[in-house]
């Protein structure tokens, strides 16, 4: 500080000896300032304290050096390991990464974006709550670079990066019925979430298919994607009659299989002889769980890395074209559905 107030770029030129130009040249154009006099002003700038005034930097370039993701859920592991993905692309770039949570919650979900867009975010990255929503179209008209995250759009009008979950269903109960199981529930929800609708269309495809009867494959809709639905879901699992029980369960994602289990060997159920449980996502907690649990993997960080990819190209080349990509993901066999 420097009476109480902040350094500013004529304090750094005054203590440099140097011009306003040269200042500035310094911080935005160092390859054209002379190494000793990039270092004058570089050692002014640490003795008085300066801080680069990036807001005003922004306002002038229309743009900052940040991108921005929006994820679904922030209790879910699969989402901060996407994250980690686009982070990884963002460093390469030298940009930084804001990282919000919409919380399944659609008008929090804009809120952010109207926030991001007061930050002039080079470009923004999203796992809808609807990705079909008009106000990701409004984006796209003020000219925000926008990539869909683990979904797609309808009208593929932007770039999307997601895995074919309708595949993923129907691999979890092919690998549950090649285990000799002929009664299977299908937990998750809600079923405004496309990954939910998808996987289980998935497996109901291949019990069909199958030829088995269709009342054999159980629905047991949740609330939310956590951990406690499962230990819920598990619990009505335990109450329909005995006959009717399924001996094998395919979760949504891997929160609910983590719950099920919790509840299933929290009451005595041996897995898998008693209930084989396939989750979905693969994150690290599934193969670490007390059973190691099967998992339809997905390329999480993968998905994260080609998603900034995609938006960063939109933001830099005038000649980007949109791009649906398009991931498939692959069973992980594990003690929760191998009876030993």
């Amino acid at each position: 500080m420097l009476n109480g107030r902040t350094p500013s770029v004529k304090d750094v030129a005054a203590a440099a000896g140097v011009s306003l130009g040269t200042v500035s040249n310094v911080m935005n154009r160092p390859e054209v300032v002379s190494a000793r006099t990039r270092e004058r002003v570089e050692r002014a700038m640490a003795d008085l304290g300066f801080v680069r005034n990036e807001s005003a930097r922004q306002l002038r370039a229309g743009t900052s050096r940040t991108l921005a993701y929006v994820m679904l859920d922030g209790t879910n592991p699969f989402f901060h390991d996407v994250a980690q993905g686009i982070e990884l692309a963002a460093e390469d770039a030298d940009l930084s990464l804001f990282i919000c949570n919409s919380n399944s919650r659609r008008e929090r979900e804009e809120a952010h974006l109207d926030r991001l867009l007061q930050q002039r975010v080079q470009g923004i990255l999203i796992t809808p709550v609807n990705p079909d929503a008009p106000h990701l179209d409004d984006l796209a008209r003020r000219g925000v670079p926008l990539v869909i995250v683990d979904r797609r759009r309808v009208d593929e009008s932007c770039c999307s990066v997601a895995v074919d979950d309708v595949h993923g269903g129907r691999i979890a109960i092919e690998h549950l019925v090649e285990q000799g199981h002929t009664r299977v529930a299908v937990i998750g929800g809600p079923e405004s979430l496309g990954q939910v609708r998808e996987r289980r269309q998935g497996a109901r495809e291949v019990w069909e298919e199958l030829g088995l009867p269709a009342d054999d494959l159980v629905h047991l809709p949740t609330e939310a994607m956590t951990v406690a639905e499962g230990r819920s879901a598990g619990e009505r699992l335990a109450g329909l009659p005995a006959r009717r029980r399924p001996t094998a369960a395919f979760c949504a994602n891997d929160l609910l299989a983590l719950g099920l289990l919790q509840q299933g060997t929290g009451a005595g159920l041996r897995v898998p002889d008693d209930l084989a449980i396939v989750g979905f996502d693969d994150i690290e907690f599934a193969a670490a769980a007390a059973v190691p649990l099967t998992s339809v993997r997905q390329p999480r960080q993968e998905l994260g890395r080609a998603a900034a990819q995609l938006v960063l190209d939109e933001a830099t080349n005038p000649l980007h074209e949109h791009q649906q990509l398009f991931f498939t993901p692959e069973l992980v066999a594990r003690a929760s559905t191998r009876r030993s």
